[in-house]
């Protein structure tokens, strides 16, 4: 666990500027910058950049969020791996709390990325001497400028190649990061030979593993690493570095089975799309992707395996979820894979097919019929049976999804949707879901403590001056007031920013409200007094409303007061009547 302290410490010395001109270039907008999205497209520019707030918005799709979000969300990076991102910019090294084992698996790790970084340089460079790699990957249709930019290499047809490269061929960290393999006999020799090299890269851009594609015949057609310190299959895609641009400019990212189909395609000018590793879809990929695009299309070919693959697809994909990111599975036609099918008929022909794409819904309907006979009790029984734990894996963030889904599947099966939920152990979300307030409707937003909310987003210092014993800590705007307050009375908070506001409260109940009122904060240019002004009335009218409240439950009271109680009665009167002369300027 890295320690609060830092992420403060981190984001203090970043330049938020900085960090997103890595990657977008920016232009000066007034006191902000302005550029066109990186996670949507668009011609006009609505992505903005507040160094004063160390925020950025997109005013287009709503993307939002300090220095390190805007590195998960570009990069696909977890929250960690995120802040190690920014830390290595700036030198300083992530201090962990617990976390002994952690940092030194990371120290472990670099070593290793070396040793695979001069490999593949080292296969690159074997792909230029080899005539026979150079006429298999033309014949494939692709060119020297496609196979430099995913740093195809070839390993040679010699069973200590690496020995070229490597003056200590009997290294143990050779052993581990996958690249040599030791027989029985403990004999030493390369684990790809004669081979199109494929190298698989983190999101980072560092090289972590290899895939080999045979030339000609042979088994296996394909040839992975092996799971090392730092290549874990199940958590890593092939091409991501490469397609996060398209992905980005697409909103919608591709994922398909095979190296070929990721290089043929981006050779064709389909360029958002990435590959699994030679393992079933996990979880941690569609978390991923979803982190990358607003929609995934899984690409199978259409056999046994595929559907096979299809099925796990969907099963993974249910858990991560969210109403406004869409999953669809596409099968390809015939017997042809995705490369082999943009080769013969172009990619026009291919962008309308992912148009044919099956929506998750659907898909998931479809599965959970396919053995049932709907005609009789007993198959109807068998539906909801193969339903109920896909139902159950479905995300709370996607309930509006799991309503239509549940609505279709309960009436397939003749029963309500409110019987299929209780059969199903499921929460009914369709009754407590409610949609969101039109904005004409939108009376809370003028609500005294969302008021307060808005200006303690923009400049928490002004948390310290809120009066909380008149702000009801059970009211969720309330709640958050109360807890950025708390935040810097204790210290927890220290120079706050809209952007170090964002982090502190990530992951907790308060983050949606934070967001809420933090994107229209980094173009908000109000005048200092004019704000000041505005949150001075918003606290003068709550003190005035307590005392409202009191005198009037006073006054109802009155002949039944004890004398402390009718003391006060008076008290409260005088306030109010010196109050009101003040206001009307009557002379003292």
């Amino acid at each position: 666990m890295i320690p609060e302290s830092f992420i403060q410490e981190l984001l203090g010395r970043v330049d938020i500027v900085d960090v997103v001109e890595r990657h977008v270039p920016l232009r000066k907008a007034g006191a902000n910058y302005s550029a066109c999205c990186p996670f949507h497209s668009e011609k006009t520019p609505s992505f903005t950049v507040s160094p004063a707030k160390q925020f950025y918005h997109c005013f287009g799709c709503g993307a939002h969020g300090s220095a390190i979000g805007f590195v998960m969300q570009y990069s696909g990076l977890g929250f960690v791996e995120a802040v190690e991102d920014l830390a290595s910019h700036i030198g300083l090294a992530v201090p962990r709390e617990h976390g002994v084992q952690r940092a030194a698996a990371t120290a472990r790790k670099a070593p290793l990325t070396e040793l695979l970084a001069r490999a593949a340089r080292f296969y690159q460079e074997q792909l230029k001497a080899s005539p026979k790699a150079i006429d298999y990957l033309k014949r494939r249709g692709l060119t020297g400028a496609i196979a430099a930019r995913f740093g195809l290499g070839y390993a040679p047809d010699a069973w200590q190649g690496l020995e070229q490269v490597f003056t200590d061929y009997h290294d143990a960290a050779l052993l581990e990061c996958g690249l040599v393999i030791v027989n029985d006999q403990n004999r030493r020799y390369d684990r790809f030979r004669d081979r199109i090299m494929f190298p698989i890269l983190d999101q980072k851009g560092n090289v972590i593993g290899f895939g080999g594609r045979v030339i000609g015949e042979g088994e296996p057609k394909y040839l992975n690493s092996p799971e090392t310190p730092v290549f874990e299959k199940g958590r890593e895609l092939y091409g991501l570095v490469q397609a996060r641009k398209a992905i980005h400019q697409d909103d919608t990212v591709i994922i398909v089975e095979g190296y070929m189909d990721v290089v043929g395609l981006a050779q064709l000018g389909i360029e958002n799309v990435v590959a699994s590793l030679g393992t079933a879809t996990t979880g941690v990929h569609v978390q991923k992707l979803l982190r990358q695009a607003s929609r995934v299309i899984f690409c199978f070919d259409r056999d046994r395996a595929g559907d096979n693959a299809a099925r796990r697809a969907m099963e993974a994909s249910l858990e991560h979820l969210a109403d406004g990111k869409r999953v669809e599975i596409l099968q390809m036609p015939g017997n042809q894979d995705p490369d082999e099918f943009i080769r013969e008929h172009g990619a026009e022909a291919f962008r309308r097919l992912l148009g044919s794409a099956t929506q998750l819904s659907e898909f998931l309907v479809r599965q959970v019929r396919k053995s049932a006979n709907l005609g009789t009790a007993e198959g109807r029984a068998l539906l909801v049976q193969e339903a109920h734990p896909l139902l159950q894996k479905i995300s709370a963030a996607a309930p509006v999804l799991r309503v239509q889904i549940t609505q279709t599947i309960a009436g397939l099966a003749r029963l309500s949707q409110a019987e299929l939920e209780a059969r199903c152990g499921l929460k009914p979300l369709a009754r407590s879901w409610r949609p969101p307030p039109s904005a004409g409707t939108r009376h809370v937003a003028v609500s005294p403590l969302r008021t307060l909310l808005r200006h303690v987003v923009k400049r928490p210092v002004r948390a310290a001056r809120l009066p909380l014993h008149l702000i009801d800590g059970d009211d969720p705007v309330g709640a958050t007031l109360h807890a950025i307050a708390e935040a810097l009375e204790h210290g927890e908070l220290s120079i706050p920013s809209v952007g170090l506001l964002m982090e502190f409260f990530r992951g907790s109940p308060h983050e949606a409200l934070i967001g809420e009122y933090a994107a229209p904060a980094t173009l908000d240019n109000a005048e200092e007094d004019g704000e000041e002004t505005e949150f001075d009335e918003t606290l003068e009218q709550m003190r005035r409303r307590s005392e409202k409240e009191e005198f009037d439950r006073l006054n109802a009271r009155l002949h039944l007061l004890d004398p402390a109680e009718k003391r006060r009665w008076v008290e409260l009167l005088a306030t109010r009547a010196a109050r009101e002369s003040a206001h009307r300027g009557d002379p003292a």
